[in-house]
């Protein structure tokens, strides 16, 4: 994946969850009056600056405190800020009183606007800046009115949304980064006492947190005295910790949430988790350059069987490119994607001067319609027979097409440097439509991060528009943005992934990757 791309899908994942239990199980190695969630990776560097993956987020959000939450349903509510005003290229915010660091110290406006100018120091090379965070972002404090404002040198539409990952560092690390490598320095209701990397990390609570979402405290006896986060790389696995009540949650994305779905005892509960598409290559002398050759092809499959055989049957009807919840809700998909109808492909190809010749394969002025497509290993043997299914159908009408199948590692060097592909099956995962705008628009690559040479004019018109007003009032142009991106078959939107969450004798919120500390409970309704 280009940077933009990877950096977006691992730090906005969409994890919406909440579980109840019944019985008394107990909470894993911490004991009782703890809550046990198991993560699929380690969290590594908990540096909030140099944050990669989604299992560093989750571990992040319960020591530290943002500007601002989003609630599950998307509404933007309180966080470190009580207040805020907002403008096309600012965002004023008043910042509640009496908040302290997990080692005593005040947070105060200064201490945001130190983190924010570290993040976007050039030397600081953060993941985060320029994809969820926007180039250009600085802060001016007012630390006796309790106020920071955070501009951008350009209109930029979700100034406010985007905060919710600006997670504020205050204390010790604030002054020495080097604390965070395995350690938290953070104003959130948990701060973390015990790591054990590959194993488990364990956060205790601060009773004396009283500035979560809306006011929320962590005076609740209900609350569990720490969080544990084990790390658990197989959901087999997980399933089988779950079952056994060895840990309260965890999540499942393949066949194991079969295993834990309808088991007296434990709750779930099934959410959207990204959109699964393919791109065509769009550059000069590629099949994918001529959009009745892109159409055509589109005709030529079942969108719906191939995304059930992707995700194995347990995915949904794609809606639209922004994982839920997301600020602007239309569904974009309906009706932009054409009805399969293999003899009107066929018919479209004859048009476009792609001819039946020996074999069956199309030819153009001599030249055989060759579609070279590239997959993810990792995605299992679902993905691999969707490529299948994908490669049979365009088969069947006349393109000679040539599966490879590559490891993430590889990925990289493929898409964006050699670019040795005319069809990228490239999962997107972004919380904000602005995240997407480097991928498809602007410079090609290698110089920038357009990895599939689209030039949509209408989805940079619409853009252009929608970035001009702040949040939801340009719901209207970034859904028209998308709708011209598919009616164009520039990106095809397959299928969205679902995640099962499952929890025993415990409720909670997670969304888009991020915990609600407050929110949890043992044995009890969610707050």
């Amino acid at each position: 994946m280009n940077r933009a791309r990877a950096v977006a899908a691992g730090v906005a994942v969409s994890l919406l969850a909440a579980g109840c239990g019944g019985g008394a199980g107990q909470a894993g190695s911490a004991g009782g009056d703890a809550f046990s969630f198991a993560i699929k990776s380690d969290p590594g560097l908990l540096d909030p600056a140099q944050v990669q993956n989604t299992a560093t987020y989750t571990a992040l959000s319960l020591a530290y405190d943002s500007l601002v939450n989003i609630a599950p349903d998307g509404r933007v509510t309180s966080g470190l800020a009580e207040r805020w005003h907002v403008g096309p290229s600012s965002v004023t915010f008043t910042l509640r009183r009496g908040v302290t660091c997990a080692d005593g110290s005040a947070v105060t406006a200064s201490t945001v606007a130190a983190n924010v100018a570290h993040l976007t120091d050039p030397a600081t090379r953060s993941p985060a800046y320029g994809v969820v965070v926007p180039e250009g972002l600085a802060a001016k404090a007012d630390d006796a009115a309790g106020t920071v404002t955070l501009s951008t040198p350009r209109p930029f539409a979700f100034i406010l949304q985007s905060t919710r990952y600006l997670f504020v560092v205050c204390g010790a690390g604030l002054r020495d980064r080097s604390l965070l490598k395995d350690g938290t320095s953070g104003s959130g209701p948990f701060r973390l006492t015990s790591a054990l990397p590959g194993r488990r990390y364990t956060f205790t609570r601060r009773p004396d947190y009283t500035w979560g979402p809306d006011g929320a405290s962590a005076d609740d006896p209900a609350m569990p005295g720490s969080v544990v986060l084990e790390v658990v790389g197989s959901e087999s696995t997980a399933a089988n910790l779950l079952l056994s009540h060895r840990v309260n949650a965890a999540q499942f994305a393949g066949p194991d949430r079969a295993r834990v779905t309808g088991v007296p005892g434990l709750t779930t509960s099934t959410v959207p988790n990204g959109t699964q598409e393919f791109f065509f290559h769009q550059g000069a002398g590629r099949p994918g350059h001529d959009p009745a050759v892109r159409g055509a092809l589109l005709q030529a499959v079942g969108l719906g069987d191939l995304g059930a055989i992707a995700t194995g049957g347990t995915g949904r009807p794609p809606t639209g490119l922004v994982m839920r919840p997301r600020p602007c809700p239309g569904d974009t998909v309906a009706g932009h994607l054409p009805a399969f109808d293999r003899r009107a492909a066929e018919t479209a190809l004859e048009a476009a001067g792609w001819h039946r010749s020996g074999g069956g394969v199309r030819r153009k002025d001599g030249k055989p319609l060759v579609l070279r497509m590239i997959y993810g290993t990792s995605g299992g043997e679902t993905m691999a027979a969707a490529a299948e299914y994908l490669a049979d159908a365009w088969q069947r009408v006349g393109a000679d097409v040539r599966l490879r199948a590559l490891s993430d590692a590889a990925y990289g060097e493929v898409e964006t440097v050699t670019q040795d592909w005319d069809v990228d099956w490239a999962p997107l995962g972004v919380t904000l439509p602005t995240q997407l705008l480097g991928t498809l628009s602007g410079p090609f690559t290698p110089d920038g991060g357009n990895f599939a040479h689209l030039t949509n004019r209408a989805y940079e018109r619409a853009t252009a528009a929608a970035s001009r007003l702040p949040g939801s009032a340009g719901c209207a142009d970034w859904e028209r943005s998308e709708r011209a991106l598919f009616d164009s078959g520039d990106l095809v939107p397959v299928v969205d992934k679902t995640l099962t969450t499952a929890a025993h004798d415990a409720t909670f919120r997670i969304t888009a990757g991020l915990f609600d500390p407050t929110s949890i409970r043992m044995g009890g309704a969610a707050k």
